[in-house]
C-alpha cells in the first residue's frame, strides 16, 4: 500500500484549508494522512478547503503516503458536494465519513461518490469508505454499518462526540462502545479499528498508556492530531521482541499439523492461537522488525 507496509498504524489528521500543513504532513512519517474538511475547518473556509484538497488529489501521487479525506457531516449539503468533488480524483485513497448512524447513510455516500466525475475509473466507482461511529445509534448499528456496502474498508469511533452524547466523563463509560467497534469490525471481516485521537499532544506518557489499553482491547493503531504523537503510537502497537519470539515459538509448535498441542511452559496451541501468532509476525515484518 505504501512504503510503511500493508498494515498502517498511524493516521494523521490535518486541516484541509491549510495546504502547507498538508504538504508537511505527507513527510511526517504517518502511514496515512487524513485531510479534514469537517471539524478542523471554519464554516467560511469550507469551500476553499474542498478546492485545495481537490487540487492536491488531482495528481495520481500527491505524496509518499495515501491520502484520506474526512468529509463534512452527512446531514449537510456540504457532504454531497465533498464526495462528488473528490471521489473520482486519482490521488484519493479513501473517504472518512463522520457521524454515521445508519447503513443507509453509508449507501447514500457511496451513491454520491459513484456520481463523481472520474469515478468510473475505479473498480466499482466508489473509493474505500471508512465510517466513524460518534453516537449511541451509530454504536447500536455498528455491524450493519460495517457491512453496508462493499466499499466499506473500516469503522472507528469518534470519541469526542460520543463522550458528549453519552455523558461519559471517564474511560470506563467507553469500554463497551470500544469493544463493540472492535467486534463489529472483525465480524464484518474488516481490519481491527484504529483508536480515536488522544487530545493532549503534550502528554506522551498518557498517550502510551492509552494505546496500551487500546491494544489490549483489540484496536490496531491510532489517529493523531500532531506528528509528535506518531512515534509513541508506533512503539505502543509494534510487537515487542518477546512477543515476536513467543509468536515464532507458537508457529513452530503448530507447524506439524498434529492439531492442538502444548508448549513446554504449558501454553496451549491450536489453529486459532497459531493464526494470532501469524498476525503478530506479519505486523512485525511489515514494520521492519
Amino acid at each position: 500500500m505504501n512504503a510503511a507496509g500493508p498494515l498502517p498504524l498511524t493516521w494523521l489528521y490535518v486541516p484541509g484549508d491549510r495546504p502547507e500543513v498538508v504538504t508537511k504532513a505527507l513527510g511526517s512519517g504517518a502511514d496515512i494522512v487524513v485531510v479534514d474538511l469537517e471539524d478542523a475547518v471554519a464554516p467560511e473556509r469550507k469551500a476553499y478547503a474542498r478546492s485545495a484538497t481537490a487540487e492536491l488529489l488531482a495528481e495520481s501521487a500527491p505524496g509518499p503516503v495515501p491520502v484520506h479525506v474526512r468529509i463534512n457531516s452527512l446531514e449537510t449539503p456540504l457532504a454531497a458536494a465533498d464526495a462528488q468533488a473528490l471521489a473520482g480524483l486519482p490521488g484519493l485513497a479513501g473517504l472518512r465519513l463522520p457521524k454515521v448512524d445508519t447503513a443507509e447513510a453509508v449507501v447514500r455516500v457511496a451513491r454520491w461518490a459513484a456520481e463523481a466525475p472520474g469515478a468510473s475509473s475505479r473498480t466499482d466507482g466508489v473509493p474505500p469508505l471508512y465510517a466513524l461511529l460518534e453516537s449511541a445509534l451509530g454504536i447500536e448499528n455498528a455491524f450493519t454499518i460495517a457491512t453496508a456496502h462493499p466499499a466499506v474498508r473500516g469503522i472507528a469511533l469518534g470519541e469526542a462526540d460520543l463522550r458528549a452524547v453519552l455523558g461519559v466523563t471517564g474511560e470506563a463509560g467507553l469500554a463497551w462502545p470500544r469493544s463493540r467497534a472492535v467486534v463489529a469490525a472483525r465480524a464484518a471481516g474488516l481490519a481491527p479499528p484504529a483508536q480515536s485521537v488522544y487530545p493532549d499532544v503534550r502528554d506522551a506518557e498518557g498517550l502510551a498508556r492509552s494505546c496500551a489499553h487500546g491494544r489490549a482491547l483489540g484496536f490496531l493503531g491510532r489517529t493523531a492530531i500532531h506528528p509528535r504523537q506518531l512515534p509513541v503510537i508506533v512503539r505502543a502497537y509494534l510487537p515487542t521482541d518477546q512477543e515476536v519470539e513467543a509468536a515464532e515459538e507458537v508457529i513452530r509448535a503448530g507447524s506439524g499439523g498434529a492439531g492442538a498441542t502444548a508448549l513446554p511452559d504449558g501454553r496451549f496451541v491450536d489453529a486459532a492461537v497459531v493464526a494470532g501468532a501469524q498476525r503478530t509476525l506479519a505486523l512485525a515484518l511489515a514494520r521492519g522488525r
